[in-house]
C-alpha cells in the first residue's frame, strides 16, 4: 500500500508542529529572547517542512526493506 502525496504533506506538517515547539522552547532557553525564538522556530519550520516531504516521498519510491505481498484470492462468490 502506497501512501497518497497529501498524506506525506499532512504527516510533515504534524511533526514539523511538534519539533517547532520544540524548537522555540529551547531557542529561548538558549537565547533568552522571546521574538528571536519565534523568528528561528519559523524560519525552521517552513524549511524542515520542505525536506521532511521530500524525504517521505523518496522512500516512498525505494524498493529497500519492502516485501511483496501475496495476492489474496477472491472467497466471496455471489450466489
Amino acid at each position: 500500500m502506497a501512501d497518497k502525496h497529501y498524506r506525506s504533506l499532512i504527516k510533515a506538517v504534524s511533526w514539523r508542529t511538534t519539533g517547532t515547539i520544540d524548537t522555540m522552547i529551547v531557542s529561548y532557553l538558549v537565547t533568552g529572547k522571546f521574538k528571536l525564538a519565534l523568528t528561528i522556530s519559523a524560519v525552521e519550520l517552513f524549511t524542515k517542512i520542505g525536506l521532511y516531504y521530500a524525504h517521505e516521498r523518496v522512500w516512498e519510491n525505494l524498493a529497500f526493506g519492502r516485501v511483496k505481498e501475496a495476492k489474496k484470492e477472491n472467497t466471496n462468490f455471489e450466489i
